[in-house]
This record gives C-alpha cells, sequence and structure tokens, in this order.
C-alpha cells in the first residue's frame, strides 16, 4: 500500500477494515449500550439490509444509558460523548423518543466544575484529568453546536454561548499539549478516551480549523501507540494504567483501536471485555474510529507500527514538579507558571499536582469555591483538613514532610525510552519519582506478544479475591505503592526499589502502606518455555526472549483461583521477593540474535551482577541501591543510586530527551511540528497550527 495524494491510509483498505469491526461489534443487541448502537447505526448506513432493532432501546435503556449522567457520578462525560456521537451521526434514523431524552441530557448537563449546581447535589465527577478534559470540552463543543438557540438549564447561555466557551478551552488543551505532550504518557487505558472526543470533534466539528485541528491530535495519538505497540499490544511503560490492561493486551481500550488502525494481532476483536458498565470498555476506540466517514490516519504511522526491524524511541513530556523543593512562603517558577491563578487549576490538576505543598493552598481554596469537599474523590483531602483544623499552613508543611508519600497520582515530567524488535519490546520511564509513591503509573513492561508480558511492582497490600480488584483498584498490582529507580539501556533495564519513606502502618495514612516484599508478573502459561536458572527466570514466545532477575531470593506464590483473583490462570505468575528494597533486572531478546533460548540464558547467566546496599535510615526510608550489570547485548551498565548511567564507562542521559526523537522523526522540547519520514513518504503534523498533510 502506497501513499495516496493525501499521504492517508488506502481508502479501500481502511473500509475493509472499519466494515471487519462492524460485523463482529454488531452480533450484540443494540441496547447493550450506546456504543453497540453507534455500531449497529454505523453498519446498517453501509449495508442496507442490516436491521437495526430500536425498539429494543426502550425507556429503561435510556434510563441505564443515562444513570451517571442523572446521578452526578464520575465518567458521566463518557457517557454524554456517546450520547452526541448518536446525534450528530444518526439522528436521522433515531426515533423522537430517544432524540427527546438525548435533547434533555444535553441541555441540563453540567458541562464545567466552574458552573453553578443544585443546592444538596454531591458532584462525583472528575473533570480535571487531561482526558476528561478533553472530553468535558469536547461534550460542550458538540452539544452547543447541536442545539445553538435553546437555553441551556444550569448556566442560563445559549448553545452558542456554550460552543464559543468550549472552543477557549479546547484550544486551551491543545496548545498545551502540542507543547508538552501528553500527561497521562503511552496510556493503555487512557489514550482510548483521547482518541473518542478527538475522533468525534473531526467527523463531527462545523468549524473546519477545529476538525483538522482535532484529527492531527488524533493522529499524534495514534503515533504514540504505534511506537510502543507490539503486535497491537500497548506494553509500553504508562502513566496511567490498571492490571487488566497491563496483563493482556485485548482488554486494553486500545487494543481495538490498533487493531482496526494497524492489523498487527491475530487475537480476535474484543467484544465483550467484561465491562458492564461502559467506562473503560475495549469496543470503545474501534468504535469511533470504524464509525468515521472522513477521519482516516496518516499512512506512514500505519507503517510504524508495522516496521519490522529495530525501533529506539525516546520521548519527553510534561511538566517538571519538585514536590520534595525547599519549602518556602511563595513558590515561584522560571517559567512563569502560577500556582495561585485560579485560571492554572484545570492545567495543574491534569497533571494530577493537587498535593504537592506549592498547591495546597489552590487546592483548598478551589474546594472551597466550588463546594467540593463532599465528593468522595476529595474525601482523603477532607479528613487530613479536618485532622489539622483547616489551617491551611499546616497542611502545606505536612505535604512537603510527606512529599514522597502523599503525591501518589503526581504526573509531572517523564523521560521515557522504548526499544523495539520484531520479537520483543522494552519500555521504561527513566528514574521516575525514585522511592515515592505511584498511585496508577506504571514504569515499565516487557512484551513479547499480546499475553507474554513481564513486570514488577512494590505491592501496597495482600492479594485479593475480588475480581474487581484485580482489574482495576487492587494495589496488589496497580500501580506501585513505591516506585523503583527504572534505568533502561537498549534492551536491559535495571529496576532498583528502595521506598523513600516508612509503610505508615494504620491510621489516616494507611492508603499509603505496603507490603515487605516486591514481585514480578511472569505468567508461564502464556510462555511457549519457561526456565529457572539461580537468580534469573527465563521464556520464550514465539521468537521472542525475555530475561528477568531478582537480587533477593525470589520464589513462585501460588494462588488458588477460588481464592484469588487470577484473570483465569492456572499456572504460576507471581514472583515474589522478600523485603521492600530490592533490584530486578530484565533484559529481552529474540531469536535473530540469539537463535535459541538456550543460548540467550548462557549469556545471561555467565554476566555478573553487582548490587551495593546503602540500607534504611534512620526516617525509615532507604537511601539507595547501587547496581552494576553486564549485559550481554549493551554492555557493562553502571546505575548508582542518584548518579548517571554510565554504559561502558561512558556517561548516558536518562533525563532532558527531545519532545519525541526516533528513526522517523525528530521533535525538540518545546517543538510543535513533527515529521514524520520513512522511505515510502513523509507526512508533517503542525499541531499549533493545527494541519495535518505530506511534506
Amino acid at each position: 500500500m502506497v501513499d495516496g495524494a493525501d499521504g492517508l491510509v488506502d481508502e479501500a483498505w481502511w473500509r475493509a477494515r472499519q466494515d471487519d469491526w462492524l460485523a463482529v461489534a454488531t452480533q450484540g443487541s443494540v441496547a447493550a449500550s450506546p456504543l453497540h448502537l453507534i455500531d449497529h447505526l454505523a453498519r446498517a448506513e453501509r449495508d442496507p439490509g442490516h436491521v437495526v432493532d430500536l425498539d429494543a432501546v426502550d425507556e429503561a435503556t435510556l434510563g441505564e444509558w443515562c444513570r451517571r449522567i442523572d446521578g452526578w457520578l464520575d465518567c458521566a462525560d463518557f457517557d454524554v460523548l456517546r450520547l452526541l456521537t448518536l446525534w450528530h451521526g444518526h439522528r436521522d434514523r433515531l426515533p423522537e423518543r430517544i432524540l427527546a431524552v438525548l435533547r434533555d441530557r444535553f441541555l441540563t448537563f453540567t458541562y464545567w466544575f466552574t458552573d453553578p449546581h443544585p443546592e444538596g447535589v454531591v458532584d462525583e465527577r472528575w473533570y480535571w484529568s487531561e482526558n476528561h478534559r478533553l472530553i468535558f470540552h469536547a461534550c460542550e463543543r458538540l452539544a452547543g453546536q447541536a442545539l445553538p438557540d435553546a437555553v441551556f438549564a444550569v448556566t442560563g447561555m445559549t448553545g452558542a454561548d456554550h460552543a464559543r466557551r468550549a472552543d477557549a478551552a479546547l484550544t486551551a488543551w491543545f496548545d498545551e499539549k502540542a507543547g508538552d505532550g501528553f500527561s497521562e504518557w503511552h496510556s493503555d487505558a487512557y489514550y482510548a478516551k483521547d482518541l473518542a472526543p478527538l475522533v468525534a470533534l473531526a467527523e463531527h466539528a462545523d468549524d473546519p480549523a477545529l476538525a483538522e485541528r482535532a484529527a492531527a491530535f488524533a493522529d499524534l495519538v495514534l503515533v504514540d501507540l504505534a511506537l510502543h505497540s507490539q503486535r497491537d499490544t500497548a506494553g509500553s511503560t504508562h502513566g496511567r494504567s490498571y492490571m487488566r490492561f497491563k496483563a493482556t493486551g485485548p482488554t486494553q481500550t486500545v487494543f481495538s483501536a490498533l487493531k482496526l488502525c494497524f492489523d498487527r494481532t491475530d487475537a480476535p476483536w474484543p467484544d465483550d471485555d467484561g465491562d458492564p458498565g461502559g467506562l473503560l470498555p475495549a469496543r470503545e476506540g474501534a468504535t469511533f474510529l470504524a464509525r468515521a466517514r472522513t477521519y482516516r490516519p496518516p499512512d506512514v504511522v500505519r507503517r510504524i507500527a508495522r516496521h519490522p526491524g529495530e525501533v529506539l524511541d525516546r520521548e519527553g513530556m510534561g511538566t517538571a514538579l519538585d514536590p520534595g523543593e525547599l519549602l518556602v512562603d511563595a513558590p515561584t517558577r522560571a517559567d512563569g507558571l502560577s500556582y495561585t491563578d485560579p485560571d492554572m487549576v484545570a492545567f495543574w490538576w491534569d497533571r494530577g499536582a493537587l498535593t504537592p505543598w506549592q498547591l495546597v493552598p489552590l487546592t483548598v481554596a478551589t474546594l472551597d469555591r466550588h463546594g467540593l469537599w463532599d465528593a468522595w474523590l476529595f474525601s482523603a483531602l477532607r479528613s487530613v483538613r479536618d485532622a489539622l483544623g483547616g489551617d491551611v499552613d499546616a497542611m502545606r508543611t505536612l505535604a512537603h514532610d510527606l512529599h514522597p508519600m502523599v503525591n501518589a497520582g503526581l504526573l509531572e515530567r517523564v523521560d521515557t525510552l522504548t526499544w523495539r524488535g520484531a520479537h520483543a519490546m522494552l519500555s521504561t520511564a527513566q528514574a521516575y519519582r525514585p522511592g515515592c509513591a505511584g498511585y496508577q503509573h506504571h514504569v515499565s513492561q516487557a512484551t513479547l506478544d499480546e499475553h507474554a508480558v513481564v513486570f514488577t511492582t512494590h505491592p501496597g497490600n495482600p492479594p485479593s479475591a475480588a475480581v474487581g480488584d484485580y482489574l482495576d483498584g487492587d494495589r496488589y498490582w496497580t500501580g506501585s505503592a513505591t516506585l523503583p529507580r527504572a534505568v533502561q539501556h537498549g534492551r536491559a533495564v535495571v529496576q532498583a526499589y528502595a521506598p523513600a519513606f516508612a509503610s505508615p502502618g494504620g491510621g489516616p495514612l494507611a492508603a499509603f502502606g505496603y507490603e515487605d516484599e516486591t514481585h514480578a508478573w511472569f505468567p508461564t502459561e502464556r510462555f511457549d518455555e519457561v526456565v529457572r536458572d539461580g537468580p534469573w527466570t527465563f521464556g520464550r514466545r514465539r521468537g521472542g526472549f525475555v530475561a528477568l532477575w531478582s537480587w533477593r531470593p525470589a520464589d513462585w506464590r501460588l494462588h488458588d483461583p477460588s481464592e484469588v483473583a487470577t484473570h483465569g490462570l492456572t499456572e504460576p505468575f507471581d514472583l515474589v521477593a522478600p523485603g521492600a528494597a530490592n533490584v530486578w533486572i530484565i533484559e529481552v531478546g529474540d531469536i535473530d540474535r540469539w537463535g535459541d533460548l538456550d543460548a540467550f540464558r548462557r549469556a545471561i547467566t555467565a554476566a555478573p551482577v553487582e548490587v551495593v546496599d546503602h540500607g534504611w535510615g534512620d526516617d525509615g526510608a532507604h537511601r539507595g541501591l547501587d547496581v552494576t550489570y553486564a549485559s550481554p547485548a549493551e554492555g557493562l551498565l553502571e546505575v548508582p543510586w542518584g548518579a548517571p548511567l554510565r554504559v561502558d564507562g561512558q556517561e548516558v542521559a536518562i533525563s532532558g530527551y527531545p519532545r519525541m526523537d526516533n528513526r522517523f522523526t525528530h521533535v525538540a522540547t518545546g517543538e510543535t511540528t513533527f515529521v514524520l519520514a520513512d522511505d515510502e513518504g513523509t507526512f508533517a503534523l503542525d499541531l499549533a497550527a493545527g494541519t495535518r498533510r505530506p511534506a
């Protein structure tokens, strides 16, 4: 397939990929969710013989679709976006009884946290994360466009007024991300939540400039995913992720989008992913892309994903923020960003920066001003406020003193390195907030295919029997109670766990407690071969190899599926090493370099590893671990705690990366034009101008 004049994927190929998804996606009832109805209507638009049973979408079904909207619940914006897609894409096929429900929700929805709230209502919606910000603003834009002359009940503004307000908010989001990149970096969960509103705007915005800028950002998300996927599995480091996505590719919310756009996997389409609530369904990415009439990705992005050779990608994204810097009365920044301006709330909270001491006064003032304290999402902060009698200075001081512990959701500046070959991929957030708590951060992962993945974490609690815990909320696998200092060079990564705070045990800080162990996810039944050799564990899947080493003796923890949620696994997968301070090493290889697993194993086990333990301090924090590893593929790696990486005696940078640097493009920090090139063509994304075209 060769680039056409527009540089986009071949239209016939794209249409076939869309049809392939729709044929599978329309096997279920139209009433299962708005996404199912969108799929059915999109198929009927192409296939007049496909019957859509709109009678199945009865009053009870519509009520369930609007449950989060009517109940002021978190993620209601996800539902509104789906309903707006029905309106803009298919309203000519919908009966008035359905349109009336949609119209009513558009007119009565609260599109931003600063809007008036009814007396006595507790607003549980989270407006501020990177993906939620975009979705709320896209919803407001498309709702205002849908009903320009109508008066919206919450604000008294017309739809046209709302559309103009949303335009300004969308411009701010686009401008931030053009220069900074994404705070929820490489996310296997939330990049799909970015794609959905971006494609919706590209398809439905009546302003051509807005539509094209949204399309350019959709392209950028797909570029990121193309660089960080193996067999259509987003198996990289992630700013935010959950266990069900890390453990297996086909349950990821981005998987269906990657399968549609890149077609590198033989895994089936993910129709039923066990997410009946529709919060993070695996089908969503494909649904929005498969009904697109005008949006097609650039063909060079497809080629990046399918490139058969080695790819080394370095990326720097986000805004630097140090919660441990010296406590002062009036902190300022060299870049001029304000810690006190109410208009900066969305910027900082997008980055999870609610509790760095520099921002505590702004956070408290915002919760006071808008009556947000009663929301469950702020309950932990409310408890601290109450315990300190509302003393904001005391809250600032506490936030500073406990900064490694209390900023578990912070998404500050990150430098990521990803090595990908034909059979394996390894990806790491370099030396990212070592020793600090990590709520949903996923620092490093080795990926051989959709299911054969290896990573480590520091568990925050014992294993749970609750399936929902395994999938999303459990700190045994999701996030890491403390983050390792992970440093990658090419095919090898050294991960040193050294908690920067003592486990608090019980009391008001119990949520930040941790287990006295680290562990690795190594699902043996997902590999073709698994071999233990001393402190090393080896696995082969297809032509890819992975080696895992633990400084502390590690052994399998066996889980009874009747007592612990195992996601269907019956063979060992949980390799546990006692002690909260530990070193793990992962190296990947493949059949092309080594010939077979045994040759890889012999080379790895012959490689010396040395660890220097600086021990625990009187304050309960560990002082760090120095590691030297003679990688067979990458050379002598010297990884001292808190000091630069040295490879064969030469210092190698692990911070200050460009915005993006790989064989297809180089984008300096702060630049906003991505020129993507290979032997078959060149395509330019100008994110500031909002254009996308062949170069």
